[in-house]
């Protein structure tokens, strides 16, 4: 008995070693899976890009805005000039946090009364709203506490309950609800998911049961073939998509305050892209197995370096860099723009840009693999 199965035990190893491709995605994946959690996972929000809007100008209010630095929660992105300027860098995504300093601040500092200075905040993302809420108040607490410190000490004038008062105002999503941050990227990894999937097995399920040789025997060119074989995949993701925010705005009442119509358009542009990686896995891939784990190595990065629940701005460089080469990333944020901003391309430009070129260049390096033969 020992004998047969020491027998099994050797047949088995050697199929193994047979197909070096699913052997390295064997011993490759966990150890890049852990890199990627163990970098990408990390909840501690700090370093916001901030725009600042110091109407006053003056000593006082410069070292408001210092301290905001020294916090090591906010960095300065910039000055800007109106309030208008705030609103639109905290749309494009060039900041999550605006700061708005009245002219009067330092006289009413020095006059005894209260200065108040109104920060926006991005509400998009809960876990970013949240911690840049949680630090705004307490350095204006501090602050203030401060202020009186100094103004006691210089004039021993009679002090108001509080010398600076910070008033946050969170933007998109005042409630900070999770389900109108995630609602968003769902819809986004769901096209992603189904479409690289359903794609990537058309043409290796053709293979492995025999019907490819059929394929080959008739007039139909490559280029038909693989039009034929992604169309009905690009009417399934639309469903989809359909179907995911339906239920999310009226199952989940998240919020919906942009253009279906453009969403619509935008997420056809980003079809290219999986239905091109799809397609590359499926030219790559000769087992279905290899489809499958294939696919789930380009989902990992999906999931954890395009701000689907991780904020991208905790990463360290190198992957929030690789972010970029990921098109969903840029399609999140369209998404996020829309639902939740309700802004349009005079924005979202910045993404649909580089996400097109990226989805179109995956397209062509796709469609340029494949052979109408078998391989």
């Amino acid at each position: 008995m020992f004998s047969r199965v020491v027998a099994m035990v050797r047949k088995e190893f050697i199929h193994i070693l047979r197909d070096p491709g699913t052997l390295a995605m064997v011993f490759l994946v966990p150890a890049i899976e852990l890199v990627l959690f163990g970098y990408a996972i990390n909840t501690t929000v700090d370093h916001l890009p901030t725009v600042v809007l110091d109407q006053a100008d003056d000593r006082l209010s410069r070292a408001f805005v210092q301290s905001l630095v020294n916090s090591t929660m906010f960095d300065l992105a910039g000055y800007v000039t109106d309030v208008q300027s705030v609103r639109a860098a905290i749309d494009d995504g060039r900041a999550k946090v605006g700061v708005i300093i009245p002219p009067t601040y330092a006289q009413d500092l020095e006059a005894g009364r209260t200065a108040e200075v109104q920060v926006l905040i991005d509400g998009s993302d809960p876990t970013v709203a949240q911690s840049a809420l949680y630090a705004i108040e307490s350095l204006g607490q501090a602050e203030s506490g401060a202020a009186l410190a100094n103004r006691l000490a210089a004039r021993g004038l009679a002090l108001p309950g509080t010398a600076i008062d910070v008033r946050p105002i969170v933007l998109y999503n005042p409630s900070m609800l999770s389900i109108n941050f995630m609602i968003p990227g769902l819809i986004g990894l769901i096209m992603q998911l189904q479409t690289i999937m359903l794609t990537a097995f058309a043409i290796v399920r053709e293979r492995e049961q025999g019907t490819f040789e059929q394929l080959i025997v008739t007039p139909i060119r490559p280029v038909e073939i693989m039009i034929g074989k992604l169309l009905p995949y690009v009417f399934i993701a639309f469903v989809n998509v359909g179907i995911i925010l339906a239920v999310g705005i009226f199952w989940f009442k998240a919020t919906f305050a942009g253009d279906l119509g453009l969403l619509l358009a935008l997420a056809g542009l980003f079809l290219f892209s999986t239905l091109g990686l799809g397609l590359l896995i499926s030219t790559i891939s000769r087992t279905q197995l290899q489809a499958t784990q294939l696919s789930i190595f380009v989902m990992l990065p999906s999931m954890l370096l395009t701000g689907f629940v991780f904020p991208r701005d905790t990463m360290p460089w190198p992957l929030y860099d690789l972010g970029f080469l990921v098109p969903l990333t840029f399609f999140l944020r369209i998404l996020r723009g829309v639902m939740l901003k309700g802004v349009g391309l005079d924005v979202l430009w910045v993404d649909v840009l580089p996400m097109t070129v990226l989805g179109l260049s995956l397209f062509l390096l796709s469609a340029s693999r494949f052979r109408k033969q078998l391989v």
